[in-house]
């Protein structure tokens, strides 16, 4: 039984807050930009603006001529009104007349009278005690026997250009909050498929036959929902190799462990001497089939896990060979067999060195357990051509043998534990990207079990 899934974490980061913190981040950097420019903007329009109230004044007062009546200084207070500041209409100008040789003909506000000097145009002027800041403009009239300047405290001027540059960014401001409420139900809204894409994995069950199928037709869950089934399907297959493989290796120990059983049960009654030797030889027999059987399965489980836990490195296939069956040339001799290796001088490929001396010695295994005494069995190897960088293969004559009728003490053929062998060979190369199966026996062999590894697994010898 499998483990049901783990409830999602309470710490684990959501999607839909990351996404939203990043939108709003950017139109917050977006807006704060158009907000800085927008302030900036405004203060320099109501810059201009006086200065150009200030021009149409001077202008105005030299084409009426409205001072040649007034002598002396004058300044008129405005009037208090409910809720007009002090910018709203411009009215605390204050404006400076003198005659062509610079004597003060008129003045008029709240300005103390400045130096007289030549120059004309925009001015920025300190005057008083203390010291207080005015923007003025002076002009002459056409025959300059008159120069009027107009005057405007520069603490009246920066209020307008605040005062308008507020209301320029103000409806930028109130509409912000709007826009990311605005944002954030878009992305949920958006979000939503993937929502239910999310739903439907977690409503999988891996122990049963089921296949993903979203009812979100999008374009871009396309690729996930393939390999979520892909994953599913492989998972099931081994699952299902894996009931079969536990059903073989249950039924394959049975027998021995009832035999053994049987015999010990056997043992404790009074049997002859030759009996006792008989059920004692069977219950070793029993007891290392059993033990085989188990190192199979020791076998394949490190094989399953290899490819997670191991590094490839550069291994000497004939090497490996050589030494194999150098190991397993005492059992061949003992059962009048022949075993061989037909190689060159040194064969290298990329892969897991344990696994595939544990691959090789499967094969010459199996070999001499499930084949008749005096049997001929060579491992061969060599570079391949085409898509194939190197081949691998174990071949015997057992078929040859039984059919001349010289079989001598043949070995019991267990079939279960040939299936574990061959499936270890299969696992193993699997994790090598490597293709495994029966091959057509040469001459005069009648069985071959080839290995094909791929050509990029193939390394150049030194």
């Amino acid at each position: 039984m499998t483990a049901p899934a783990a409830a999602p974490s309470a710490r684990s980061a959501s999607l839909t807050q990351h996404l939203l913190l990043w939108s709003l981040g950017a139109l917050v950097a977006v807006w704060g930009s158009f907000v800085f420019m927008g302030y900036q903007t405004g203060v320099h329009e109501a810059d201009e603006l006086t200065d150009g109230h200030l021009a149409s004044v001077a202008s105005l007062l030299l084409n009426l001529r409205a001072f040649e009546s007034v002598e002396g200084v004058h300044a008129t207070q405005r009037a208090p009104l409910p809720g007009l500041k002090a910018h709203d209409y411009q009215q605390s100008l204050s404006v400076v007349q003198w005659s062509a040789e610079g004597r003060v003909v008129a003045a008029s506000g709240s300005a103390p009278v400045p130096k007289f000097d030549e120059t004309e145009g925009f001015a920025d002027l300190n005057l008083g005690s203390p010291p207080v800041a005015w923007r003025s403009f002076s002009q002459w009239n056409a025959d300059r026997s008159r120069k009027i300047m107009v005057l405007v405290a520069v603490r009246e001027r920066d209020e307008l250009a605040k005062d308008i540059a507020e209301h320029m960014i103000e409806p930028g401001l109130w509409l912000l909050p709007v826009v990311a409420l605005a944002l954030g139900l878009a992305l949920r809204r958006g979000l939503k498929p993937l929502y239910a894409l999310s739903d439907d994995v977690a409503a999988l069950d891996p122990t049963a036959d089921q296949r993903l199928a979203s009812q979100n037709a999008w374009k871009e869950f396309e690729s996930v929902e393939a390999s979520i089934n892909t994953l599913l399907d492989r998972q099931q297959a081994a699952m299902a190799r894996e009931r079969r493989l536990a059903n073989e290796v249950a039924h394959e120990l049975r027998t021995p462990l009832s035999s053994i059983a049987l015999q010990a049960s056997a043992l404790g009654g009074e049997l002859a001497p030759e009996a006792q030797a008989q059920a004692l030889d069977r219950i070793r027999q029993d007891a290392l089939r059993a033990g085989h059987v188990l190192n199979q399965m020791l076998a394949l489980a490190r094989a399953s896990r290899a490819e997670l836990d191991g590094a490839t490195a550069s291994v000497d296939l004939a090497a490996l060979a050589r030494n194999a069956c150098a190991e397993y040339a005492q059992a061949a001799w003992q059962r009048g067999d022949e075993l061989e290796v037909s190689a060159p001088d040194a064969l290298l490929v990329r892969g897991h060195p344990v696994l595939l001396d544990l691959l090789l010695r499967n094969l010459i295994e199996n070999a001499l357990k499930h084949t008749p005494a005096r049997t001929r069995i060579a491992v061969q190897m060599g570079e391949g051509g085409g898509e194939h960088g190197a081949w691998l293969q174990v071949c015997d004559d057992g078929a040859r043998v039984v059919a001349a009728g010289d079989v001598v003490a043949a070995a019991p053929v267990a079939v279960d534990s040939l299936h574990l062998g061959h499936e270890i060979v299969a696992r193993v190369a699997q994790v090598h990207r490597a293709r495994f199966g029966k091959a057509p026996a040469p001459a005069p062999f009648t069985t071959c079990y080839r290995l094909d590894f791929a050509r990029e697994s193939l390394l150049t010898a030194g």
